[in-house]
């Protein structure tokens, strides 16, 4: 049997979008955004995060400082009753400061890589799964499958905006934050 899940991008849609956040004391959950998480829990779904995390192949921060972060995200999360899954990060650029994340690769989005591993790893039914994200390269995946979107919040360029409210991108709709959209699907 497969596994039904939430893709889940990080900056701008869990937390407040800071420049390469990654200081635990710079961390601010959006509003919603830990009830929407056990919202969708609750209803049986894999959280999984897909995160670029682009700062560290610019040398703004190491992996090993992104690392901390992100443990400390997941004991906060799993004390909310909400854990995540699995997290997948993309370090590399092709213009990236630091050589060894100089790379084109496959995992950055808006390409699949990340999302590919996950769905291999896990056993996920992408027809039964959604992308969650403040920009569309978030939801790239639903470009290709039948995994749905929902683009959150204003940090996307208004025209792409307007574009999803207007229904003319492929399987992705639009919500003001997470918790709007755990509530959507979990209506479904």
């Amino acid at each position: 049997m497969k596994n039904k899940a939430i893709f889940l991008d990080r900056d701008g849609t869990i937390n407040v979008d800071k420049h390469y956040l990654h200081k635990i004391e710079d961390f601010e959950f959006i509003p919603g955004t830990l009830e929407g998480l056990k919202l969708l829990y609750d209803a049986g779904y894999m959280l999984i995060l897909i995160t670029n995390q682009s700062g560290i192949g610019r040398g703004y921060f190491t992996e090993d400082e992104y690392k901390v972060l992100e443990a400390w995200l997941e004991e906060r999360l799993q004390k909310n009753g909400s854990p995540l899954t699995a997290s997948y990060y993309c370090p590399h650029l092709p213009d990236a400061k630091i050589e060894k994340y100089r790379l084109d690769c496959e995992c950055r989005k808006p390409k699949l890589g990340m999302y590919e591993r996950a769905i291999k790893d896990w056993n996920i039914d992408v027809g039964n799964s959604y992308a969650i994200g403040d920009r569309l390269r978030d939801c790239s995946i639903c470009e290709k499958t039948d995994c749905q979107g929902f683009l959150v919040g204003s940090t996307e360029d208004k025209e792409v905006i307007d574009k999803v409210k207007a229904g003319k991108v492929k399987s992705v709709s639009y919500a003001t934050d997470l918790y709007t959209t755990a509530r959507e699907i979990v209506k479904k």
